[in-house]
């Protein structure tokens, strides 16, 4: 499954109306979820991870895994899906990642920890700031 990639612009005003509080502190205001409280860290049924913004295809539940970092984490998203840049935070040494589509921050990404995924990648990943379709829905798409 290919991701789409189109952009979708909302005005302040329109991402509140459609997103929760916390959503909306998480996906336009580039806040961080409490490390071990989101509900997809220890969730691991089939299906897609798609923005909880804007819906787009994120993540596969195959490229998830369990790093013990408190958040979900995934070793790569689907391709043209997920924007990468370095974060201002920490003088730049840790890349944000985001929804190529709306530009919702989905947390940060880091390489060469030494997990045993393909991409030797940890996509950290605020369960906010996604929503899971299960494998029975997400086929049907």
């Amino acid at each position: 499954m290919a991701s789409t990639t189109t952009p979708v612009e909302k005005s302040k005003e329109e991402w509140r109306a459609i997103l929760s509080p916390e959503q909306f502190r998480i996906l336009r205001q580039k806040g961080t979820e409490l490390k071990g409280t989101g509900e997809y860290n220890k969730f691991y049924e089939e299906g897609i991870y798609n923005c909880a913004a804007c819906g787009t295809p994120l993540y596969k539940s195959t490229t998830k895994f369990d790093s013990g970092c408190g958040f979900p984490t995934f070793f790569e998203g689907f391709p043209g899906a997920i924007n990468r840049f370095l974060s201002p935070d920490l003088g730049g040494r840790r890349t944000e990642i985001t929804c190529a589509a709306c530009g919702g921050p989905l947390g940060h990404v880091f390489k060469g920890e030494g997990f045993k995924v393909p991409t030797d990648e940890r996509h950290c990943v605020n369960s906010v700031s996604v929503k899971f379709i299960p494998g029975n829905v997400a086929s049907s798409i």
